[in-house]
């Protein structure tokens, strides 16, 4: 995937365009949901933690709270998938330029994925915060509106940490 416009300020503009209020916030790198939560100040249910992952030969992006880890048997008889698992970092890097932690929870127009959110993203807190494109890159938005603008797909997709 290849275009002079960084999925960063690809992601600015098209929250700009459609009326959406966010905090932007440039920060050390954060490799971790926990680092992330610390830099931004927020609680870290409220990070939205975006995945590309491989469902049987297409990939996909998942999108939980940064408290919550993905219930890969879950997904996968959800979306009736024989094969379910993560991109690699070379994979990540070839299907969308980013390399690992910098994934924002966006699919269609930002990236080329379809979008599935676990149904608790939002849910306890009003605000997601996520990585923009870049892991020193943050944004803060309401959750209403990055339901709104995102559109995902919501499935029961998670589990609690640990």
């Amino acid at each position: 995937m290849t275009s002079d416009v960084s999925i960063h300020d690809r992601l600015v503009s098209y929250l700009t365009e459609a009326g959406v209020s966010f905090r932007q916030l440039h920060h050390e790198p954060t490799p971790t949901s926990a680092d992330a939560a610390r830099v931004r100040g927020e609680p870290i249910g409220s990070g939205a933690k975006a995945l590309l992952l491989k469902a049987d030969d297409q990939f996909r992006v998942f999108v939980l709270p940064g408290d919550r880890r993905l219930d890969s048997a879950s997904v996968k008889r959800q979306l009736g998938v024989d094969r379910l698992r993560f991109a690699s970092k070379e994979e990540l890097l070839a299907q969308t330029g980013l390399i690992p932690g910098a994934m924002p929870p966006f699919g269609r127009p930002i990236l080329p994925f379809e979008l599935t959110a676990d149904v608790s993203v939002g849910e306890a807190y009003p605000t997601v915060a996520f990585n923009a494109g870049s892991v020193t890159d943050s944004i803060i938005m309401s959750a209403a509106d990055w339901d709104r603008v995102a559109k995902p797909v919501r499935l029961r997709i998670t589990e609690a940490e640990g």
